[in-house]
């Protein structure tokens, strides 16, 4: 093989090996940041809250119905 042609494979090898580790380090920081970011705890606070709105409101139907009970007899 000529020597430029191995020249020129090595370097765009290593152009495209950087390229694909600079890539990988972005996703990995941006995995990173997203996972540290608010709105994770924002989804997990929503998901408390109508856990919570869920109780209450079973409690509250359990309260009339038993006060319905109790004025029947």
């Amino acid at each position: 093989m000529n020597l430029a042609l191995i020249h020129d494979r090595l370097n765009i090898k290593s152009f495209w090996e950087e390229r694909i580790n600079a890539d990988n380090r972005h996703a990995e920081s941006e995995e990173t940041r997203v996972n540290r970011s608010a709105l994770n705890l924002r989804q997990e606070w929503l998901v408390r809250l109508e856990n919570r709105n869920k109780n209450l409101k079973n409690l509250n139907e359990n309260f009339i119905r038993k006060m319905k009970s109790a004025d029947q007899t």
